[in-house]
């Protein structure tokens, strides 16, 4: 993608942490999931990640390989097992619990 929305993260030969986060188009909500999930992963997962976003609007087939519903959408691929987070991703402390780095309360 351009102008904004890009693979990000520290290119490890094999990341600990495999993200995708799945938009559509650079709406304003979709960079918003960018932004915040960038910043959860320079905090907690220390380089040790790769993000790709995929922009359903030039590829909307892909949806379907990670069964997506709704946008913004972020999949995390490994450590399995798979996890879906829907949503901005502005409410940090519900990411985390959601990507496992945190336990619930």
């Amino acid at each position: 993608m351009t102008n904004g929305l890009k693979h990000a993260g520290v290119r490890n030969p094999s990341p600990k942490w495999e993200l995708k986060l799945y938009v559509a188009g650079q709406t304003a909500k979709s960079l918003q999931a960018f932004a915040n999930l960038k910043k959860i992963c320079e905090e907690h997962l220390a380089g040790e990640y790769e993000i790709e976003v995929i922009d359903l609007l030039k590829n909307p087939q892909l949806a379907r390989g990670d069964q997506i519903v709704a946008i913004p959408t972020l999949v995390r691929k490994l450590p399995a097992p798979v996890r879906k987070i829907i949503g901005d991703l502005s409410n940090t402390e519900r990411v985390l619990v959601g990507l496992d780095l945190r336990m619930r309360s």
